[in-house]
């Protein structure tokens, strides 16, 4: 059984959504003629889109959430039945118990990301850490001082909303 997590940034554009959803398929592709786990936080964007791409290549999905109210105060309305439909299929749902969805929390489940998994698929663009913690960089460059494999998308065209 192959086990990956995902990070990456939420905040797309419309136009590189199917640019990504197929840069994923490619780089997952290899690991659909065995058990494959995906594992991610489903937030907007990268993560959903990793989610669905693992399930479409019959993966089990492992849902990690940040805290025990982040579907409440922090899965926007435009987000929410993707959300709901992915942990409702997801074959394992584990909420961390932080209460409130904050820096210490999304950093913990980072944590947990990379604790399950043997590599990581980063929808990134290359950009530094922003200095908050618990971003995509931040969570590259973690991965790679575990040694973690790092498998980078951000495929020709790809871009993010400014």
């Amino acid at each position: 059984m192959t086990t990956i997590a995902v990070t990456g940034h939420m905040d797309l554009t419309d136009a590189g959504v199917p640019l990504v959803r197929d840069a994923l398929r490619e780089v997952l592709k290899p690991y659909d003629d065995g058990p494959l786990t995906g594992v991610s936080c489903l937030a907007k964007g990268s993560d959903s889109l990793f989610a669905e791409v693992v399930l479409e290549l019959g993966g089990r999905l492992v849902a990690v959430i940040p805290s025990q109210d982040y579907r409440r105060n922090k899965v926007k309305p435009d987000h929410m039945d993707t959300f709901d439909r992915l942990t409702s299929v997801a074959d394992e749902v584990l909420v961390l118990p932080h209460a409130s969805a904050n820096r210490s929390a999304y950093e913990d489940a980072n944590r947990t990301l990379l604790q399950r998994a043997e590599r990581l698929v980063a929808v990134w663009d290359g950009s530094p850490p922003s200095g908050k913690g618990g971003g995509t960089a931040d969570t590259v460059l973690e991965a790679r001082g575990a040694g973690l494999p790092v498998d980078v998308v951000w495929p020709e065209g790809a871009a993010r909303r400014s």
